[in-house]
């Protein structure tokens, strides 16, 4: 919008009052819209804290933070497919397999864990590899292909352990890497934290990052501008595929078992975490800090509620379904805003 736009904007108005004008111009110093999950994260810790002395407790924050931390790892993963524009369904059930095929090398195969787990990674890779050449090759929609790649995942997981969780034969060394507490808080903390921050200079400094997004907004754009659009949703999806094994990997290590299927009800988390986080920090864009915040915002609103009605066990399949259903709508709002700007 150009300056004349704008003013003729406010004209068009009328006069508005002075208190009206302050009060917008704290809003905007505050960041109210872009900040606005991160101001809610701390006003429902505070009540909770207030509400319920078991919230408040140091245990019951380690353990939100190393649960969300694999959870998190899992969205970061499927926040790169989405930026590169491919919905990668697959991604749970990806995490899944990882942790049957880790568990089961070295329980049933007695496979050194490093080369398990470089193994899961691979396959991890190799999936996210397959997902590129059905969606990019063969052209078929990639919520088709996802999809159809989570029931094949779903088979594969069933097939190498039976259906059954690995509870004996990981090596303790293995267990060590996700059950230690350096400085009392849990490893998978800082794993979750050290990618964040990786994606983060990667998305926003590096010309990989910048490409990525450009072909995920308007990749015909893109490929005119000289872009390998193709390449760039391949190393994408590689590298979600690599993240979404990677958090299988960490869950069986804090653990201490393989628990089949264990990775699918991390979905509808990762998807109502990652649009949620488009309408923070960076509205209307898709993007790590954003992520984050609303990961733990919802992690917040679930654990207090479950403990403040313990009796109802679907509310946190209520309040991510609300939260994916919103999001979605708001990030929507805001790209349609910001497109009839020109911005």
């Amino acid at each position: 919008m150009t300056e004349m736009q704008e003013k003729l904007t406010v004209a068009d108005a009328g006069p508005v009052a002075p208190e009206a004008r302050s009060r917008g111009s704290i809003l905007v110093r505050l960041g109210v819209g872009r900040y606005f999950g991160l101001y809610l994260l701390i006003m429902l810790v505070v009540f909770f804290c207030v509400a319920d002395p078991r919230f408040a407790t140091a245990d019951n924050f380690r353990a939100l933070a190393a649960s969300q931390a694999i959870a998190g790892i899992l969205t970061l993963g499927l926040m790169i497919s989405l930026i590169s524009g491919v919905f990668d369904i697959s991604i749970a059930a990806n995490m899944s397999l990882a942790i049957s095929l880790v568990g089961y090398l070295q329980a049933n195969r007695g496979v050194d864990p490093v080369l398990a787990v470089l193994i899961t990674l691979g396959l991890g890779m190799l999936i996210g590899a397959v997902n590129a050449f059905v969606i990019t090759v063969l052209h078929v929609e990639a919520i088709v292909a996802t999809l159809g790649m989570s029931a094949i995942l779903a088979a594969v997981s069933f097939w190498i352990v039976k259906g059954q969780t690995v509870l004996y034969g990981i090596s303790p060394g293995f267990k060590e890497f996700g059950q230690a507490k350096p400085l009392s808080v849990p490893i998978p903390v800082f794993y979750f934290l050290g990618i964040a921050i990786v994606l983060w200079m990667v998305l926003e400094h590096t010309t990989w990052g910048r490409y990525l997004r450009a072909a995920g907004q308007n990749p015909e754009a893109t490929r005119l501008a000289g872009v390998k659009v193709i390449r760039l949703q391949w190393s994408a999806l590689l590298l979600a595929g690599l993240l979404a094994s990677l958090a299988g990997v960490v869950l069986t290590m804090q653990l201490g078992a393989s628990s089949f299927g264990a990775g699918e009800p991390y979905l509808l988390p990762a998807f109502a975490a990652v649009f949620l986080g488009a309408t923070q920090i960076q509205p209307g864009r898709f993007n790590v800090i954003g992520t984050v915040v609303a990961l733990y915002l919802l992690a917040v609103a679930v654990k207090g509620l479950q403990l403040r009605n313990p009796s109802l066990p679907w509310i946190a399949d209520l309040i991510q379904g609300l939260t994916l259903i919103v999001s979605v709508a708001l990030a929507t709002y805001v790209i349609r805003r910001r497109s009839a700007a020109g911005t």
